[in-house]
């Protein structure tokens, strides 16, 4: 449905976007995460028209930016993070005015835009001036002007700035219920909000893709290894020496104490073969052993760790998946 091939966008000398490849298929709700500067939201505001790409090309299912911008922009839903609202309109003034310059059929502009209202839970304030209206609400405003139209794609970039725990339930609630209809680009600093909507993950970090896969992929495997919780009875000390003295142990990530006599270790190991030879080192050097386990990274974990630097290992399978 989306697709994004080597797009650039240069500022003079500065680069802000490098060449950047990725796809959101049909239906799919799609994370779009980097920290501030990153070229995030340059990237957003290319994919729905706003700013020419300086090269590379957009396909919206399978139309071209460059050549029909009119058509692929009729396309698209757009909720920028700061909503486009006209504060001295009345809410439904606005969404009436938004489905004129969207050309929706005259016939049709009544339906669409009580519909937005009834999506959003603002029809009760439909006749208030939205300068009026609460942070939270006019975030809907502008989240309901996105859907006018009725597009096949939406582009939202932090969706949830302002609102409530409530509301903001009520936004994931319906980002799960428009992903049977429309393809979904999310962005939110909110980690937890993309970890519980999106189907796939994109981390981009100055200008360039990261990291490209679903989140279970991601927090499964470290950016520099695999992670393991060893548990172990005996003089801290000791264990720690052997610990580095082990090959295949590339980081001694953190160490606490269970008690006096125990101690537990986070480590990464090159692959899965390590773990036996820690083991076996453990029961040679007369250690015993509570507790063994792997564990998942966080999102924040990932997001942190490819964002400092250092690269994802499942970035080059990660666009295999079929494109619509």
């Amino acid at each position: 449905m989306i697709e994004i091939k080597n797009l650039t966008k240069n500022y003079g000398q500065i680069e802000a976007v490098k060449g950047i490849s990725f796809t959101a298929n049909k239906n799919e709700v799609l994370g779009f995460l980097g920290p501030n500067g990153a070229g995030k939201s340059t990237t957003m505001n290319m994919i729905v028209g706003y700013l020419p790409p300086t090269s590379g090309e957009i396909l919206i299912d399978g139309m071209s930016m460059n050549d029909n911008p009119r058509e692929v922009k009729k396309k698209i839903g757009y909720l920028p993070e700061l909503p486009p609202l006209y504060l001295d309109m009345k809410v439904i003034e606005y969404l009436r005015f938004v489905a004129g310059i969207k050309e929706v059929p005259k016939a049709d502009r009544e339906h669409q835009v009580a519909r937005a209202l009834s999506r959003l839970k603002i029809t009760d304030m439909k006749n208030r001036v939205i300068k009026n209206l609460s942070k939270g609400y006019r975030q809907r405003v502008g989240f309901a002007q996105a859907l006018i139209g009725d597009p096949q794609v939406l582009i939202l970039d932090e969706p949830t700035v302002g609102l409530d725990p409530n509301q903001t339930m009520e936004v994931r609630n319906l980002i799960n219920m428009l992903r049977k209809d429309h393809t979904i680009i999310f962005s939110s600093h909110i980690l937890g909000e993309v970890s519980a909507v999106c189907d796939r993950i994109v981390i981009i970090d100055k200008g360039e893709i990261k990291a490209v896969d679903t989140k279970d992929n991601l927090t499964g495997t470290s950016s520099d290894g695999i992670v393991y919780v060893l548990r172990i009875e005996g003089v801290c000390a000791d264990v720690e020496k052997l610990l580095k003295e082990t090959d295949g142990i590339k980081n001694i990530m953190d160490i606490s104490f269970v008690d006096e006599n125990t101690s537990e270790f986070k480590l990464e190991l090159e692959s899965e073969d390590v773990r036996k030879t820690l083991v076996s080192k453990m029961i040679e050097n007369d250690f015993s052993i509570v507790e063994i386990k792997k564990i998942s990274m966080s999102l924040e974990e990932v997001f942190a760790s490819v964002t400092r630097g250092k690269s994802y290992s499942g970035l080059a399978s990660s666009e295999n998946s079929d494109k619509d």
